[in-house]
């Protein structure tokens, strides 16, 4: 196996959730090799460095391992090398970090909240916006 087309390769090791979104990618210029904008279809060969724009944020990826099929991911970690400047990284991360959003949380032995209390939440959460 010397090549393996762009989208497949992608999804195989996990840096996009699905083939479609991967392929979606490709088709909206988000994935790139050389500054050159590649199609779905672009055949992937070992040690190219493919530029990915997800999130407002573009990583780097050396291909170290060819694969077709989709792996666990020990498995997929092995088949490329985050390349991406350690900036970009750090800004990504502080991003990640900051993103999520917390689960609300209720006293033990609480229960379910009541219809009234419901309405009181709803109305608060309504009200901040």
């Amino acid at each position: 196996m010397n090549k393996v087309r762009i989208d497949k390769w992608l999804w195989s090791v996990r840096i996009f959730k699905s083939r479609t979104m991967a392929t979606d990618a490709c088709k909206g210029g988000k994935v790139k090799i050389e500054a050159e904008s590649v199609k779905p279809s672009f055949m992937v060969s070992e040690g190219e460095i493919i530029f990915v724009k997800k999130e407002g944020f573009t990583f780097q990826y050396k291909v170290l391992q060819l694969i077709e099929k989709r792996v666990g991911a020990p498995i997929a970690v092995t088949c490329y090398e985050d390349v991406t400047p350690e900036e970009e990284r750090n800004k990504y991360l502080s991003w990640f970090q900051n993103a999520k959003p917390t689960a609300e949380k209720r006293g033990k032995g609480m229960g379910r909240p009541t219809k009234r209390e419901r309405r009181e939440i709803d109305e608060f959460k309504n009200h901040d916006s």
